[in-house]
C-alpha cells in the first residue's frame, strides 16, 4: 500500500497535486479539511465546533481528527493507498497516525513537503478566498496566523519523518506539471515491491 503524507503550509498547492496523484496512483484522498467541512455542511455538533475553530484559524483537537481518519481507513480497506493532506500537523499526530496505520497493517511510505515563502502564500490564499467562500482565506491576519502555526508546530513533523528516511522537500513554486513529475519520481521510489512472476509462482505453490 502506498501512503503519502503531502505536506506544506496553507496555499502551497497540496490540493492541486493531490488530485493529479489520485488519478495517477489510484489513491484515496484523506483531507482533514474536507472531512471537517463535510461535518459542518451536515450541521453536526462536531461540525459546529470545528467551524468556530477553523474560522478563527485554529486547529481541531487531535482525538477528533484521528477518529475521522480511522473511520475513513475502515471505509476504504481495499484502497491501493492514501494521500494524507493536511495531517499530521504535529509530532504527536504523526505518532498517532503511525499507530493507527500499524493497526491496519500498513504504514506511511513517504512524506513530500511543498515549500513556499510566506508572501507568496498570502497572495495565493487571498486569491483563493475570492472563490472558496472560506473566511480564513479572506482575512490576511488569519492567513498569517495559519502560516505561523505551520512554521512553529507543523514544520517539526518534517524532522520526525526525516529520522525515518521518509522526508522529501520540493520547491512549491513553479509549473504544476513540473512539480507533479518530481513528486511522482519520489513516489515511484517508495512503491511497495511486487513479487516477480517466478516469485509469485513459488508463493502460490507454497500456499
Amino acid at each position: 500500500m502506498l501512503n503519502l503524507v503531502l505536506f506544506g503550509p496553507p496555499g502551497a498547492g497540496k490540493g492541486t497535486q493531490s488530485q493529479k496523484l489520485i488519478a495517477r496512483y489510484n489513491l484515496v484522498h484523506l483531507s482533514t479539511g474536507d472531512l471537517l467541512r463535510a461535518q459542518i455542511a451536515r450541521g453536526t455538533e462536531l461540525g459546529l465546533k470545528a467551524k468556530k475553530l477553523m474560522d478563527e484559524g485554529l486547529l481541531v483537537p487531535d482525538e477528533v481528527v484521528i477518529g475521522m481518519i480511522g473511520s475513513a481507513l475502515q471505509e476504504n480497506e481495499q484502497a491501493a493507498g492514501f494521500i494524507f493532506d493536511g495531517f499530521p500537523r504535529t509530532v504527536p499526530q504523526a505518532e498517532s497516525l503511525d499507530r493507527l496505520l500499524a493497526a491496519h497493517d500498513t504504514k506511511v511510505s513517504c512524506m513530500v513537503a511543498l515549500e513556499v515563502k510566506g508572501d507568496e502564500l498570502v497572495k495565493r490564499l487571498l486569491e483563493r478566498g475570492k472563490t472558496s467562500g472560506r473566511p480564513d482565506d479572506q482575512d490576511e491576519t488569519k492567513i498569517s496566523r495559519r502560516v505561523t502555526v505551520y512554521n512553529t508546530e507543523t514544520a517539526q513533523v518534517a524532522g520526525y519523518y526525516a529520522t525515518q528516511n521518509k522526508f522529501h522537500a520540493l520547491n512549491g513554486i513553479g509549473e504544476i506539471e513540473d512539480i507533479f513529475g518530481q513528486i511522482c519520481a519520489i513516489l515511484d521510489q517508495h512503491q511497495p515491491a511486487t513479487p516477480s512472476g517466478s516469485q509469485q509462482a513459488a508463493q502460490e505453490v507454497k500456499a
